[in-house]
């Protein structure tokens, strides 16, 4: 079963309308304890770093899932969920985060005609090969919404890359079996839910397409 963490700032149900759709075994997950039944689970996440890390830590769930990237259960963050998994953002001044993923959160840089946030469709840059990107192409399109991006401290955890103006930034990170994406895979169609269902077949929850 895959739990979707429920802590009060994510775009959860259509997370769990795509992944219903792959006929995956899903759950809302609204208490900590809960992680621990789960065979994989996602932190989804839309708003503020700031705001999303204070309700991850007053209703518990920073431990859960801290312990549960340790357990070695397959792990996916999207958007929010990505940066969350880092060790700071500057959003809205620094804050600290769950420090699964060393690394910073920052804003991009100003251009000329540049539009921030980074809204719609943006191609994928291969840096590795995975499981999770099996089915996926160099160059496939997926939709974003963000104004932030993830700087790891550990170049190897790069997976894809996306290019926004001048500046390239990192769109997915894999670690082990911590996975994120900067994009929403339930907003990207066909590339979006072949994402899911690699990670739903990770799991043991197997999907189609």
């Amino acid at each position: 079963m895959i739990g979707i963490i429920d802590y009060g700032m994510g775009n959860l149900r259509s997370v769990q309308k795509a992944l219903e759709k792959l006929h995956a075994e899903v759950e809302i997950v609204a208490r900590a304890n809960d992680l621990a039944n789960c065979e994989g689970v996602i932190l989804p996440g839309v708003g503020a770093f700031r705001d999303a890390i204070a309700e991850i830590r007053r209703q518990g769930f920073e431990s859960a899932i801290h312990d549960y990237a340790a357990s070695g259960r397959p792990l996916l963050g999207i958007c929010l969920g990505l940066q969350l998994l880092f060790s700071r953002s500057e959003e809205d001044g620094e804050h600290e985060g769950l420090g699964i993923i060393s690394g910073d959160v920052v804003r991009f840089q100003t251009e000329p005609q540049l539009k921030i946030p980074h809204m719609g469709w943006n191609a994928l840059k291969f840096h590795q090969s995975h499981p999770l990107l099996a089915g996926l192409n160099p160059g496939d399109y997926v939709y974003f919404v963000h104004s932030y991006f993830v700087r790891p401290n550990d170049q190897d955890v790069i997976a894809t890359t996306t290019q926004h103006g001048s500046q390239e930034f990192v769109s997915m990170i894999i670690r082990g079996n911590v996975a994120a994406t900067q994009f929403h895979p339930e907003k990207s169609q066909r590339v979006g839910l072949r994402l899911l269902r690699n990670f739903a077949d990770l799991v043991g929850s197997p999907a189609n397409v």
